[in-house]
């Protein structure tokens, strides 16, 4: 077998240092509602979240968040509707919520909506 030349393994891409770690589900939630989302529970399904309530709750209880929320009818498999609570996040609980995130993915460095550009 050849070895490589000192050009050659200088050219040669190195592997991926991954130390970013994906968000935690608290996390995923609120950065939807972070970026003037809102979300009812069968939209965070797909994002990984069963229990949307649960999650609200433990991001109101344990980071004092205040969540609106507001009663919507969806329409069911089956032809018939559902009610459902849609949550979102107050203009006012944009900043706590921001530290929140900061919080929750040990980063020091802004989110979107913080620096200015959205």
């Amino acid at each position: 077998m050849k070895k490589a030349t000192h050009s050659e393994e200088q050219s040669r891409p190195r592997k991926a240092n991954i130390t970013t770690k994906p968000l935690t589900k608290n996390a995923r939630i609120l950065r939807v509602l972070l970026d003037g989302g809102s979300l009812n529970r069968f939209d965070a399904e797909p994002i990984g979240d069963h229990c949307l309530n649960s999650t609200i709750s433990t991001l109101s209880n344990d980071y004092g968040l205040a969540f609106a929320r507001l009663w919507e009818r969806v329409p069911t498999r089956w032809g018939s509707e559902t009610s459902v609570v849609r949550y979102s996040l107050p203009e006012s609980e944009l900043e706590k919520a921001q530290m929140v995130m900061r919080r929750l993915t040990g980063s020091g460095t802004a989110t979107k909506g913080e620096s200015g550009d959205e």
